[in-house]
Formats: structure tokens, sequence, C-alpha cells
């Protein structure tokens, strides 16, 4: 199973809005076939890992990190390869909680008489697909904030200068984060300030860039900027509100952007942005600060993952800004937590993740 979950992740970012699935059919004791599903359209990580072993399947053991689907989508349904290949018994890490699957796609193969073994690092399954289960389930995209900071909370100096707080590691790990998920979110300030170009720049080269979402309640974006010019395979969207220049929002869209209108003013409605993305096909957004949309998105309770990148450096100074904005809580027992916590090094600087556990009502 650790096998399927590490043929499965070889696909990270580029599955979207299907899961990422890993397969290993078994048997006396040896790997005779592997497969993994490698973007939406193409064959199921079962088929590949059917054909990749030939006749050698027939009695063997399947292991799969989600239950095989049962229905007709894109492509045909993998309980009947499993079935027709004369696999004697399937090893599930979690049940699919898609509703048209969740539970048929077992119970199709038990009626075949195949063995049928749930729950196998089922944690590790869950936290692979943990955008698949959030938007399946819910209809929303997966929502991670990302910021890096000095070991005193502040994202640039009071000069407004920024690069770089974290060093190579840190930020190469920033750039996978692009590459893994759908979109890449900026406020206004950031692009007004830094002109980002928020593109994936991966050691080596390589990447995907992701769909780049600049949240501009008035449209302010430059003609100029670089999200508008650069060349890219992927697009720009601008949110913007009701109270936005008719005019500058014609002109943008002239410089190639799409702009959706989620609000009335005066600020963007990220709640209802979420909803429009997800029409754009977006299933996992990447919010990369700053301190304004880090404040909207948490007070909004829209962030379901943090990613904090924390440099063992201290900026100080009272109009330097912090990584997260807004009004902030009134009392310290309101605050918003991390659980599920993961800290790493990288190089310098630690990591630190975590799932949003929110406090109140």
């Amino acid at each position: 199973m650790k096998t399927a979950l590490e043929l499965a992740a070889r696909a990270r970012g580029r599955t979207s809005p299907n899961p990422m699935v890993g397969a290993c059919v078994v048997k006396d004791g040896q790997i005779v076939g592997c497969g993994f599903h490698r973007r939406a359209g193409t064959p199921h990580a079962e088929v590949h890992a059917l054909q990749d072993a030939g006749e050698q399947a027939k009695g063997a053991t399947l292991y799969v990190n989600l239950e095989p689907c049962c229905h007709h989508g894109r492509t045909g349904p993998c309980t009947e390869a499993v079935i027709k290949a004369g696999i004697a018994r399937v090893v599930v890490a979690m049940a699919d909680p898609n509703p048209l699957v969740a539970g048929k796609g077992i119970r199709t193969l038990q009626e075949a008489g195949i063995d049928v073994t749930m729950g196998v690092l089922e944690e590790e399954a869950r936290e692979l697909n943990e955008v698949f289960i959030k938007y399946i389930t819910t209809g929303l995209p997966f929502v991670v904030a990302k910021a890096a900071v000095s070991l005193d909370g502040k994202i640039a100096t009071r000069t407004g200068r920024s690069k770089w707080i974290t060093g190579e590691a840190a930020r190469a790990y920033g750039h996978r984060l692009r590459d893994w998920y759908d979109a890449i979110m900026v406020g206004i300030g950031t692009v007004l300030a830094d002109d980002p170009s928020l593109t994936t720049r991966l050691p080596g080269g390589g990447g995907r860039d992701p769909v780049r979402v600049i949240v501009d309640s008035k449209a302010r974006t430059p003609l100029k900027a670089r999200v508008l010019t650069q060349s890219s395979g992927a697009p720009t969207l601008i949110a913007t509100t009701a109270v936005a220049s008719p005019d500058r929002v014609e002109l943008l869209r002239q410089a190639g952007a799409k702009v959706l209108v989620a609000g009335a003013g005066p600020r963007v409605d990220l709640a209802a942005l979420l909803k429009i993305l997800v029409q754009e096909g977006i299933t996992s957004v990447l919010i990369e600060g700053g301190a304004a949309i880090h404040g909207s998105a948490l007070a909004e309770r829209i962030v379901d993952k943090a990613v904090w990148f924390i440099a063992p450096k201290i900026i100080g100074g009272r109009e330097a800004p912090g990584a997260v904005g807004g009004e902030g809580v009134n009392d310290p027992a309101e605050a918003a937590e991390l659980e599920q916590l993961k800290i790493s090094r990288l190089g310098p600087d630690l990591c630190v993740e975590g799932y949003l556990k929110y406090r109140g009502g």
C-alpha cells in the first residue's frame, strides 16, 4: 500500500478534479504490476497496474489507495477491469467519498466473489487526497494559506522589501506548492507592491503554472503587470466587485484577463469567489498573501490548511507588515489553531504545516 501511495503521489497537481490513485498487483509475495492515474480523462491506476501484470493478475491481490470506481465517466468502471482480470483479493486504503461510488465499488467486487480488505493506511490515503475529499463532499476548493515570515512574524521590512526573508530551500518548496495546486491567489496590494509573476519555477526547470487569481475589488491591476503580460500557459483571473469601474474592467479583459465579479463591494466576497472558481474547474487554491487577503480569508474561515515558513531573522519595526492583517481576534482563546502539526527544517528555515481549527461561532 505504501508503494501504491507513492505511485499515486507522482501525479500530484495533475489529476484535478480527479483523485490521485496508485495501484499494485501482488502475486506470491512479489509486485508483478504497478500503475497510477496520470491525469483526468486518462486510464485509472487499476487499469495501468492490471495491464502491467498481464496474465499474472489472475488469482493475485490488488492494492489500491482508493475504492475502485464502478460508474461510467470519461473512462470505464475499474471494477469491471478488476473482475475481468481474475483478481482474487483487493486491499483498499479508503472508501471513495464520491456519491457515485461510496461503497458501491466494494459491493460490486464482493458480489463477484472477490475478497476485500478496507482501511489499510487510511489516514495517509486521506491526507494524500485531501483536496479531492473537500471538493467532492462540499463542492468547494481546498484552500491553503502560505506565508514566509521572520521570527517576529514580519513579511517585509518597513520599506516594503521582502526579498528574501527565507532561504533557497523554503522558496523551492513554495514553488513546489504552486505546482501542486490548481490556482494561486494574491491580493491587489501584492501586485502593486511586488509586481509578481506568480509562475512556477522549480530547481532544474519544469513544473506547471497555476491559474493566477488576483483579488482586486476596484480593478486596479496595472495593465502592464507581469500577471497580465508574461508568457504562461495558465490564465489570469481578476476577482472584482460591482463597484469596479466598467471601463477598467473592460481594459483588463482586453489585456487578456478573465474578470469575475464576486460581491457587491466594497470588498471581494471570498466565499462567493470560491464557488465561482469551482465553476472555472479549480479544486484547490494556494493563497500567498499579502496580509490583507490572509486576514480576510481567515476571518471568513475559508482556509483549510496553513503552510508557514519561518526564517531565523528578526526584522522589527512598528510599520513592518505582518503576515495576517484585518481586525484579528479580541482574545487569544478566540484564535484559530493549527491541528495535526508537521514541523520540518528547510535549510535554515522552519516549515510549519497544519489544519485550521476555528474557535467560536
